[in-house]
């Protein structure tokens, strides 16, 4: 019985992942190289131009220097290039990748839920982003919520235990969302009472509000440490807040707003707020008519992270147009480029490249929308987002220009350790159709009708009105 069950169990994660971990992970038998260089390439630093028939040489995880004939060790792991081209790893500043939860619904203002509590490391978007040169995520709270969960930066080491994808020393964040998603005018997920707010300026009262409440739990905060600081026993210390406690960060400048938005009109008002209350919002998510208040969040010092050709999916976004990261970066505005998909994850590359046709971006200008600029807006541009000495070796290695649809990646590189090899993912492939064959031929994975193999229970019931995908910020656009 113990057997059938461990057969079925196996079918299950082939049939649900149906893609294969890195052959390095997990296995034990390769060790993380300490000293790596990568001869002969074409090197988009991302940074300071394009270095022509060039190497780039790791020494334990950073990038220890780069240039022509560089020497390396003679025990060095030796990568050739020649006729490829290295860019920085690609950065996507707004996914909802490897989350066992997304949108908490329950309440307008969720700040005391945190994405890091829920974070799968086996999820295959993982492996399929790294596929694209993918190699660190900034993975956002739903756009339920007025204000929402706390986000985490993690890089991309599939295969690795949860704890080492979060990146220590990013700055903690939190997301917001404005206009059709919390007010949520065209559908109610939750039972029972309609939930406040229901309009855009209920929106924008949730988020002042709280920030009334946030700034007093501080001011009594504040007095109690006055006041134990000149020694009065008295004294009383103030109840613990966690929904206010990220707010406080905020007002503190120690956490940033990272805002999902789409009307201009919505944009400034949120401004206002952050005016208002002496705080900065760090990044407009999609901001699609941003390209009509660009001057006024260059003022203020907001950054945005676009799609660079979405639009007409709703009201909302009907005046999106593909010219915006463009009209963004010539108003002095630090664009990035998000997917917000586990499908466009793997093709940022091609959509920086659009970023060119639809304007008179440089080459390096698109190239740091999904590499510097992305990390700028994370706070991790001192050890990610370009090739520089001194930062993580976090490097992409494509077939031809990155800009081409005919490149494909071939080898993705985080901390100088290897995440995913094109050549090794090919030769993988036979050997995992055939292990899925043995298991499909197992008799307890047979198909039996009216049920599922024995040891699998059988699916409950949905709840009316349950529906996975509702909630979900992609289901919400």
């Amino acid at each position: 019985m113990k057997k059938r069950l461990f057969a079925c169990f196996s079918l299950l994660l082939v049939l649900l992942v149906q893609t294969p971990l890195p052959a390095w992970a997990g296995s034990g038998d390769q060790e993380k190289p300490t000293e790596l260089v990568i001869r002969d390439a074409t090197v988009l630093t991302a940074s300071h131009g394009t270095l022509q028939a060039s190497d780039i040489l790791i020494k334990n995880g950073k990038i220890a220097a780069v240039g022509k004939n560089l020497k390396a060790s003679p025990n060095a792991k030796v990568i050739d290039a020649k006729g490829k081209f290295v860019t920085p790893g690609i950065i996507d500043c707004h996914s909802h990748a490897m989350l066992d939860a997304v949108n908490e619904l329950s309440e307008s203002v969720t700040s005391m839920c945190r994405i890091q509590d829920v974070l799968n490391p086996t999820d295959p978007t993982i492996y399929r982003a790294l596929a694209g040169g993918v190699t660190a995520m900034n993975l956002l709270h739903g756009s339920a919520n007025a204000i929402g969960g706390q986000n985490a930066v993690v890089k991309n080491k599939y295969g690795h235990p949860v704890t080492d994808f979060v990146i220590p020393d990013a700055p903690p964040g939190i997301k917001f969302a404005l206009g059709e998603n919390p007010k949520r005018s065209n559908f109610n997920i939750t039972t029972g009472p309609r939930r406040y707010p229901a309009t855009r300026m209920g929106v924008e009262e949730i988020i002042r509000e709280a920030f009334v409440r946030a700034r007093d739990y501080k001011h009594a905060w504040d007095e109690y440490r006055a006041a134990v600081a000149k020694g009065d026993k008295s004294a009383q210390e103030p109840r613990r807040d966690l929904q206010l406690e990220p707010l406080v960060e905020v007002l503190e400048g120690k956490r940033y707003v990272h805002s999902h938005c789409y009307r201009a009109d919505e944009i400034l008002m949120l401004i206002g707020i952050a005016d208002e209350f002496g705080f900065k919002v760090r990044t407009f998510q999609h901001n699609l008519e941003g390209y009509k208040v660009a001057r006024e969040m260059a003022k203020h010092g907001a950054m945005a992270s676009v799609f660079v050709d979405m639009w007409s999916y709703k009201i909302e976004a009907y005046d999106a147009i593909p010219y915006l990261p463009v009209l963004l970066t010539r108003a002095r505005v630090n664009v990035s480029i998000n997917s917000d998909s586990g499908e466009r994850i793997r093709r940022l590359n091609i959509d920086a490249a659009k970023a060119m046709k639809y304007g008179d971006l440089t080459e390096e200008e698109a190239l740091r929308m999904v590499t510097l600029n992305p990390a700028i807006q994370l706070g991790i541009d001192k050890r990610t987002g370009s090739i520089d000495v001194g930062k993580d070796a976090d490097l992409a290695i494509w077939s031809a220009h990155p800009f081409s649809v005919y490149s494909h990646c071939e080898t993705t590189l985080i901390e100088g350790e290897i995440f995913f090899d094109r050549e090794q993912d090919q030769n993988k492939r036979e050997a995992l159709a055939k292990e899925r064959a043995e298991l499909e031929k197992d008799e307890s994975n047979k198909a039996r009708p009216g049920g599922p193999p024995p040891g699998i229970p059988p699916r409950r019931p949905t709840e009316k009105g349950d529906n996975c995908l509702q909630g979900t910020e992609e289901h919400q656009h």
